[in-house]
């Protein structure tokens, strides 16, 4: 995959990742589906205040997280790696999908985040890094560290002068995401995730075209 493919579909998984941990956040009162450092603290400020019953969902969050974490970094060990990022982008997809069902006829039960959280834990096997900078995480504060680390370099002369740029996107690329996804939960309600199971089965379908194009990898011949 070229790096321009890897830069456009970083900043489109960063973006959903904004984008469902916004209606998380709005869905669930302050908690998040993929930004897991805000549900550590949570969890955290619970415990001290004793009130064990308000852990349970934070704690289940970081848990959803974790599973999905080890599941697509799991799929991303086994499969080939050319096919690592259509594989997790699918699987991605179905999680969110099946959490969409699952909350919308049981949605005392938080099923949705449950799944969306695993889903969002998955996505992070799939671009962890494109050359240079961070995109396709669910997470942006090391992008935000090294967008004024470069503004910094390009300041004083001592690196690239459009450095930051690419983190810059990045970063713009979650808030512009959240932003979409807390309007979207303000209209349509759980219904806001098919968005993103649609832009990660589409992306799984597209990068798999990509794979079949390129034909199979090239094979070494041995040398005598």
């Amino acid at each position: 995959m070229s790096r321009s493919w890897q830069l456009g579909i970083g900043l489109l998984l960063t973006g959903l990742a904004g984008y469902v941990d916004a209606l998380g956040f709005v869905r669930l009162g302050g908690l998040y589906t993929s930004f897991m450092s805000g549900n550590t603290t949570q969890l955290a400020v619970f415990g001290a205040e004793a009130e064990l019953h308000r852990m349970v969902l934070p704690a289940t969050l970081l848990l959803a997280f974790l599973t999905g974490s080890v599941l697509g970094s799991g799929l991303a060990i086994l499969v080939p790696p050319r096919w690592t990022t259509p594989i997790v982008l699918a699987y991605e997809s179905l999680l969110i999908l099946g959490g969409l069902g699952l909350g919308l006829e049981s949605p005392e039960l938080g099923l949705a985040a449950f799944f969306v959280a695993v889903a969002m834990g998955s996505q992070n096997a799939v671009l962890a890094q494109v050359k240079g900078f961070r995109a396709g995480t669910t997470f942006v504060t090391g992008a935000l560290f090294s967008l004024g680390q470069k503004i910094a370099q390009a300041l004083t002369r001592t690196g690239d002068p459009l450095g930051w740029v690419g983190d810059g996107l990045v970063w713009l690329s979650l808030l512009f995401g959240a932003y979409l996804g807390a309007h979207a939960y303000g209209i349509f309600s759980l219904y806001a995730l098919i968005a993103p199971a649609a832009i990660s089965g589409g992306l799984a379908l597209i990068t798999a075209i990509l794979v079949l194009r390129a034909g199979p990898p090239a094979t070494k011949v041995p040398s005598l």
